[in-house]
């Protein structure tokens, strides 16, 4: 029986000799060690082994497991550390190599014509502010003289989120929340988003706007145009040429779009401008007295001027931009370009 354990020991060492992989060095554990393996077959039968023998009879098993475990415990540690070497030789890096490069972000053309045009009234002296974009349809609409019966509203199809609350339809309504807690003299810029139903090559659902306003004593029209006129020659260039043509926006009286000479065909006319000559830049006008009596200033102590501009049809012009949705697609070749 004591020769039958040599022989054992002699055959598992064998075996995991020749194991190549984890599986192989797993099988030999449960062939020899394992609760049906042939060592422990041995110590079952040890009521056979004779009493004079069996104290070295189970010496000898145990030395034998003990000596198996180990060489495969070592043998599985070997194992592992060969086959973390293959991973780290497959995976290795090669620091000499030159490293990846990478695309840089760019500003977005909406986003810089924005800054350029918060930086341009800054030096006329406006200030920035800001308000929400979920609004109360009395400062969207009511308070800036567009009751609900008023058909000015058909002007501006809207997202309504309850009876009394929309997704503003533009930024005006910041101005007469300022109006409500400050005395004039004011120059307010009110950039932000805003929404009305409307989706075409022009057109956008959701759409960027900068919107301002000015009130102090003895504030005329001719304020409005030469501001105007020194922002757009800011914008466009110092040969750019403008007129103010008369319009209707139910929160300013008197009204005027203001259009410039085409950027395409310097007012030679094409497919751009309809053959005119000339492009649609902003809407302005002197704010309505009954805008002032809602928000309770003195139209006959005070008088100001309010206009809106369209981002994306600034950015449009400014840089030759065909389709409006190409603002909106994130496409890297498009954005690279700014």
């Amino acid at each position: 029986m004591i020769a039958d354990i040599q022989q054992l020991e002699t055959d598992a060492l064998a075996e995991l000799e020749k194991a190549g992989d984890e599986d192989s060095i797993l099988a030999v554990r449960t062939k020899f060690l394992g609760r049906k393996g042939l060592l422990t077959g041995l110590l079952r039968n040890i009521a056979q082994v004779p009493v004079e023998e069996k104290p070295l009879f189970g010496k000898r098993c145990n030395e034998a497991k003990e000596l198996l475990e180990k060489r495969i415990t070592e043998a599985l540690e070997h194992q592992k550390q060969d086959k973390k070497e293959e991973i780290l030789a497959r995976e290795k890096i090669d620091v000499t190599l030159p490293g990846r490069g990478f695309r840089p972000g760019r500003i977005h053309p909406v986003i810089q014509i924005r800054r350029e045009i918060c930086e341009i009234f800054a030096s006329f002296g406006f200030s920035v502010v800001e308000g929400p974009e979920v609004e109360l349809d009395y400062y969207n609409f009511e308070a800036l003289n567009i009751p609900k019966d008023h058909p000015a509203r058909d002007m501006q199809d809207t997202f309504y989120i309850e009876e009394n609350m929309v997704l503003r339809t533009h930024t005006s309504p910041v101005q007469v929340r300022v109006m409500e807690q400050v005395k004039p003299p004011i120059r307010i810029l009110s950039p932000g988003r805003v929404y009305r139903p409307d989706s075409d090559v022009s057109h956008t659902p959701m759409f960027h706007q900068i919107e301002g306003l000015l009130v102090d004593r003895g504030v005329s029209f001719a304020d409005l145009k030469g501001i105007l006129t020194a922002f757009l020659k800011k914008v466009f260039g110092d040969n750019t040429i403008l007129r103010f043509r008369p319009s209707f926006f139910p929160f300013t009286e008197p009204s005027a779009e203001v259009d410039i000479h085409c950027v395409m065909c310097e007012g030679k006319g094409c497919r751009v401008c309809g053959q005119s000559g000339w492009l649609e830049i902003l809407g302005s006008g002197m704010v309505d007295p009954a805008v002032f009596r809602n928000v309770g200033y003195d139209a006959g102590l005070y008088s100001g001027f309010a206009f809106g501009i369209g981002l994306e049809r600034i950015a449009m012009l400014k840089y030759g931009i065909s389709d409006i949705r190409l603002l909106f697609e994130n496409d890297i070749r498009f954005l690279k370009q700014f």
